[in-house]
């Protein structure tokens, strides 16, 4: 199996700048999935312990001169540390800016190698940048793990492909700071969060111990997919009753989150998306937030570059 690609300014500046921090909050290790078209770095996807994070570029968006082939239909797939992955762009980064110089300046070549490390018997696997000067070339090595074999891939693309399920209410939330804010007050009452949203617009975050109840409502949000006129009877009523009226006419749907997960799902902050979406998938078999990013100058969706987070469900919900 090979694969070989040139970084471009443009990939270099999302992976440096934005998505690689963002994805080294969410956990330590991800997967790295390469096919034809698409590179694709997937946190929890095969063990389903915690928050599942999937970002997604076409290989236009990071690349250039992008060569990948094997025998399992051009897929490789391999584990990879995000802090050592970021560590070796950022460095190479600076290497290029401080010496690329002439043709080939600010030429960063990103290539599978294997490698046989000292005081070791056999080649190990290694995502290799290369940042190539003028005159010279520094070498720089990521540590991957072994690259997952046929049935793994297809286990791995499996679980990609039931990821991608979009729940049938979404709800846009304007300020996600506002959000995080009240999430990190909520971390000193509690481990469990309470989350509903509406047909209606609404998003409701609560959480409860045996001395304090703690919640938060945004209401009259934008509504994409399946939405419903709010009874104009619920107007003055407390937001947990309106909540309980929602879920009660099959309006809107509560789920039971850790409130750690949350907090970490809001970390793809980092990754400057220009808005975001919660819904709960269907059954209430997860809570799902999904990052939106334009064009830049424009309003148009960006469909070179995607992100999501599915939160697990502590509690089975309401449907």
């Amino acid at each position: 199996m090979k694969f070989k690609a040139f970084l471009t300014e443009h990939g270099v500046n999302l992976l440096e700048r934005r998505f690689l921090p963002a994805l080294d909050k969410m956990g330590k290790i991800c997967h790295l999935f390469l096919t034809r078209d698409h590179a694709i770095f997937l946190h929890n996807l095969l063990n389903g312990d915690g928050v599942q994070c999937i970002a997604q570029f076409r290989k236009e968006a990071l690349f250039d001169d992008y060569r990948i082939s094997s025998q399992n239909e051009d897929r490789i797939a391999f584990a990879i540390d995000v802090s050592l992955l970021l560590r070796a762009v950022r460095s190479s980064v600076s290497i290029c800016t401080e010496f690329g110089n002439g043709p080939s300046a600010n030429r960063l070549q990103i290539k599978l190698v294997k490698k046989l490390p000292l005081n070791c018997t056999q080649p190990m696997p290694f995502l290799t940048f290369e940042t190539k000067g003028y005159k010279s070339a520094v070498i720089q090595d990521v540590p991957i793990s072994r690259p997952l074999s046929r049935a793994q891939v297809l286990e791995l693309q499996t679980a990609l492909e039931l990821a991608q399920d979009i729940p049938q209410t979404l709800v846009q939330v304007p300020d996600s700071n506002q959000l995080q804010n009240f999430v990190e007050r909520m971390k000193q009452v509690g481990d469990l969060l309470n989350v509903s949203i509406s047909k209606y617009g609404d998003l409701h975050v609560q959480i409860s111990t045996t001395l304090i109840t703690l919640g938060a409502e945004f209401r009259k949000l934008l509504v994409i997919g399946e939405q419903a006129e709010a009874p104009s009877d619920d107007r003055n009523q407390s937001a947990q009753t309106r909540s309980e009226r929602a879920i009660s006419r099959g309006d809107a749907q509560r789920v039971q989150v850790s409130v750690k997960h949350f907090s970490r799902s809001l970390h793809c902050h980092l990754a400057k998306p220009d808005c975001t979406f919660y819904g709960i998938a269907l059954h209430g078999s997860c809570l799902t937030v999904i990052f939106q990013f334009f064009i830049p100058g424009t309003h148009q969706t960006d469909k070179s570059i995607s992100l999501h987070c599915r939160l697990p469900v502590l509690d089975p919900g309401s449907s």
